[in-house]
Formats: C-alpha cells, structure tokens, sequence
C-alpha cells in the first residue's frame, strides 16, 4: 500500500472518555488520531495469586477499527498521558512505536513504512511545568523524516493568539525543538 496523505486528528480530551469515545466513532475518515490527557479507568479486576480481592486491571479505550499505540507503565502515577490511535485500514504500513527514541509519558513517536522510506510522528502533551519540552530540549535524537510534531503544549503566545497580549518564554523553547526537527510551525485555521 502506498499513501499519499494521512489525515491526522488531534485532541486534548481532559480525561474524557465520552470525547474520545465520540471521535473513534465518528472520525472514521481520520488516519492517525492524536489524544493527549486520556483518562486510564478500571476495566476489570483479574485472578491474583497474591491478592484474594484480585489485581486491577487498568486501560484505555479499544476500538475494533482503530490500533492503539502508547507507551506502558508498571506504576499508577506514570502512566502515559498520549495516545495515538491509528485506523486500521493503514496496518499495513506496519506503525511502530518508538520507546528507544523518546521513552516519556508525555511523548508517543511512531513510525511507519511508505514508499520505501519509514516517516515519524509525534504526539506530546506538555503540562504548565514544560517537562515534555524540557525532555526534547535535553534528549539529543537524530531523526529524519519526522512528518509532524503536534499535541498540546500549553504555550499562550500572542505568536498564535492574537487574543493573548504576550509572549511566552516557552514559545522560544518550542521554536528550538521544532527548528532541530528541520520542523517549521503551522498555525490552525478556522
């Protein structure tokens, strides 16, 4: 298979689990759907041969059209806040995610076959404290080919909000990761 566009969706969901129910049902003609800020939940408690009250299972949402890629976690207060969600018409791309480039919570790089050369993505949630960016700032990784950078970066600048009167000191810092990908901004238009 050879594609010559992938259409991408990208979402922060504040712990959602109706929104992000609502786009894997209706966002169909979507390839890669980016989420940022899933919420982990209960799915099941499982047999324990150390626990009489079981183990809990924890997850996130699974759709039948959709393959889930995210980093895992052994520890509650690490799991990843990215998801990337990619429709199943496109396996045989053969996705993959890439722990041995970023290895974040924040951060989800996956990669894929097309035309005989392998392309990346990247979906980032970066909180008020900047540590996804920070992470990239600091984590030296020679990439090529690397499609798109998107996410929630939580930076107001008046650079991409003319409604917002100031500048943000992190702008810079996304700038410089951007800049390092051979990545230039795109601003979203209504």
């Amino acid at each position: 298979m050879i594609v010559k566009n992938i259409k991408v969706f990208s979402q922060n969901i504040q712990k959602n689990n109706l929104l992000t129910n609502t786009i894997l049902e209706t966002y169909i003609s979507f390839d890669v759907i980016f989420i940022q800020e899933l919420l982990w939940v209960t799915i099941h408690s499982i047999l324990s041969s150390k626990s009489k009250n079981g183990k809990i299972l924890v997850g996130v949402l699974n759709y039948p059209n959709w393959l889930t890629s995210f980093r895992t976690s052994s520890c509650a207060n690490d799991f990843p806040r990215v998801i990337i969600y990619i429709n199943i018409r496109l396996s045989s791309l053969c996705f993959s995610l890439h722990k041995d480039i970023f290895n974040h919570r924040d951060i989800s790089i996956i990669s894929f076959f097309n035309q005989n050369n392998i392309f990346f993505m990247i979906n980032i949630y970066s909180d008020s404290s900047q540590l996804a960016s920070k992470y990239l700032k600091d984590t030296k990784a020679n990439i090529n080919n690397i499609l798109i950078i998107t996410g929630n970066f939580n930076i107001r600048d008046s650079l991409w909000d003319s409604n917002y009167l100031h500048y943000s000191i992190y702008s810079r810092l996304l700038f410089n990761i951007a800049n390092s990908f051979f990545l230039g901004l795109s601003i979203f238009i209504n």
